[in-house]
């Protein structure tokens, strides 16, 4: 329910001329990324291990993901996980698009997104979550601090200053957004972006085994070198990230071409790319 919530979400941000589009965002990812997670992207997300950066192949077409519990959980089915799993790789490129909306072509952003999730996606998944993951194998939550959040019952004036800061941080990278003069239509780079950075980082800060056995401890208890690895998950995400989406941009610019025409963006890209309009009045 969490991708076509946020297809509403960003359909609702954007000018009546674009919300179909928008819309079409979010529900392609539904489709496109369930068949690449089932037909590679799970195995090289979760698989043995190449290296600490990546899965090799051994699950392809879900090959032996079945009904009995996997490495990966004791007391569910291995093909639950995969579903489960499957809902992360969906939304975070339907995320993504919210930075391009009423901008970018309909097979531009098909592409990309498929290479994004292929070679941004699925390594950076492996590290953290895969087994033998470089930073996995570190201890970086990354990711942890939403089951922190789960436990933040147990501590409620820390969940409580991770929340002040959170809405802080975030409103003021929207603000700095119009000095800095970068485009991103819906605020994915200032809520997502900084929010999620902050969440990272909070995490070796605030951490402890008091709230979460399986856990560490963060800064705030004791134990500084979480917060350096939180740190250098966190960077290390950022630049990787940074650096292949370029390329993968600079790519599909250079052979479908990113950005629509400007007659057509003034049209907008409901009629445009999809023949269709959203809103007859």
């Amino acid at each position: 329910m969490m991708t076509p919530g946020l297809a509403l979400f960003y359909g609702g941000l954007v000018r009546n001329k674009n919300v179909l589009s928008t819309i079409m965002h979010s529900i392609c990812c539904l489709g496109l990324i369930s068949l690449i997670w089932l037909i590679y992207g799970y195995s090289l997300a979760f698989s043995p291990d190449v290296g600490g950066f990546i899965g090799n192949l051994d699950w392809t077409g879900l090959n032996g993901v079945g009904l009995e519990p996997g490495p990966y959980a004791d007391t569910i089915p291995d093909l639950l996980f995969c579903g489960f799993q499957l809902m992360f790789a969906i939304i975070t490129p339907a995320l993504i698009s919210g930075a391009y909306a009423e901008r970018m072509k309909f097979t531009a952003f098909l592409s990309f997104t498929v290479l994004w999730s292929t070679f941004v996606y699925m390594p950076i998944c492996h590290w953290v979550w895969g087994q033998g993951g470089w930073l996995g194998e570190l201890g970086a939550g990354i990711l942890w601090f939403g089951w922190f959040g789960f436990n933040a019952g147990s501590a409620l004036s820390a969940a409580a200053i991770i929340g002040i800061a959170a809405g802080a941080l975030c409103y003021s990278a929207i603000l700095l957004k119009g000095r800095l003069g970068y485009d991103d239509a819906l605020d994915v780079v200032a809520v997502h972006g900084v929010g999620g950075l902050w969440g990272a980082l909070a995490t070796g800060l605030f951490a402890s085994l008091d709230w979460n056995p399986d856990g560490a401890n963060g800064l705030f208890f004791g134990n500084p070198t979480q917060f350096v690895i939180q740190a250098v998950g966190a960077g290390t995400a950022i630049v990787y990230s940074l650096a292949i989406s370029f390329v993968i941009l600079k790519f599909v610019d250079m052979t479908i071409g990113l950005r629509v025409e400007r007659d057509d963006e003034i049209q907008g890209l409901d009629i445009t790319q999809h023949s269709e309009i959203g809103y007859n009045i």
